[in-house]
């Protein structure tokens, strides 16, 4: 089982990193993808970036800085977004990070893949930028299948904890050799299934969590599932689509 995730925006350079950080399987393709945004204009890469002039220009110092073997954080702690901040990996046992190392990637609009324990520097690259390159007008063209084959090799299941920018660059390709089963997380209104963004993002990173702490091997585990006041729902789950119901709590 390989438990994809999605990066985050907001990133950071740890010095006290518990291992030696490994190499990134696709670090050539994001050599060349930096060689790309290199050349483009402070104008050109505000636009890809879609950001104001502040992010803007700490993105291009990072960018002029940037250099992919030294100063390197494991990627599993240099992001800071809200998934992260719930899953905690900074107080990871040995016994979790060896989870984490064996079934968790997280996606990367720059990196491709990235197991937890390799080694990245902050950067600002979302999947869906339309980054013109040598296979297409989009990062999307540019990875093409590599990911879903990197995940697949040697699996019959992926668990998508990713959102759905990201999930998209691996579920295109499937091709009936690995199962892909999606966590969904929501609420009930009107009796409906509504996804909420946020809330979306803290489940997933306490689900990881979760997963790393039970030592969770087989999907009919995952149900068990209980943080946050989610309960699986077995009227709206299917094969592919794992539903959770976040619980309303009754006023005392």
């Amino acid at each position: 089982m390989k438990i994809i995730l999605s990066p985050a925006k907001k990133m950071k350079i740890r010095q006290d990193e518990p291992f030696l950080a490994d190499r990134p399987e696709f670090l050539d393709e994001a050599k060349y993808l930096r060689g790309l945004l290199k050349e483009k204009t402070p104008e050109e890469l505000k636009a890809l970036w879609q950001c104001n002039d502040k992010i803007a220009q700490e993105n291009l110092q990072r960018l002029r800085e940037l250099d992919l073997e030294h100063n390197r954080t494991l990627a599993l702690l240099a992001y800071e977004g809200i998934q992260y901040q719930y899953m905690v990996p900074q107080v990871f046992t040995e016994t979790q990070w060896q989870y984490a190392r064996k079934h968790v990637r997280i996606l990367s609009g720059l990196y491709g893949v990235l197991n937890p324990t390799d080694g990245v520097i902050p950067y600002r690259l979302e999947m869906q930028a339309k980054l013109e390159n040598r296979e297409g007008k989009d990062l999307y063209a540019f990875w093409g299948n590599q990911l879903y084959e990197s995940l697949a090799k040697g699996e019959d299941l992926i668990l998508n904890l990713a959102s759905k920018e990201y999930s998209r660059a691996v579920e295109k390709y499937q091709d009936g050799r690995v199962k892909i089963l999606t966590c969904i997380f929501g609420e009930l209104v009107q009796g409906k299934v509504k996804v909420k963004a946020t809330q979306a993002k803290m489940a997933r990173g306490e689900m990881v969590r979760w997963l790393a702490e039970k030592q969770i091997e087989e999907p009919g585990e995952i149900r068990g599932f209980s943080h946050l006041g989610y309960q699986f729902s077995e009227k709206r789950s299917t094969e592919t689509e794992y539903v959770f119901i976040k619980q309303k709590i009754q006023p005392i």
